[in-house]
């Protein structure tokens, strides 16, 4: 018995009235297909990873310039307070 409940030979005789029906041709041309959509769809996932960790990056990028800029402010206000004593 294979996977539920039908036999090797039941998925056989499926595979050999596929051939008949459609021919070899037409299936090798939606076999061409269904992998040309799987390696565009995983095409688009890495793009997509991609772009998300360039989102993240320029993030960390602005938060690190941002607390640059705080500490820097920081500084010139502590040097305006020593200046004033």
């Amino acid at each position: 018995m294979g996977p539920g409940g039908i036999s090797p030979w039941s998925l056989l005789l499926i595979l050999v009235i596929v051939l008949l029906l459609f021919g070899t041709k037409k299936l090798r041309n939606v076999g061409t297909d269904l992998g040309g959509a799987l390696k565009g769809f995983k095409s688009a996932m890495n793009d997509g990873e991609k772009e998300a960790k360039e989102a993240k990056d320029s993030l960390e990028q602005d938060e690190t310039n941002e607390e640059d800029a705080q500490t820097a402010q920081r500084d010139q206000v502590d040097e305006t307070e020593k200046d004033k004593s």
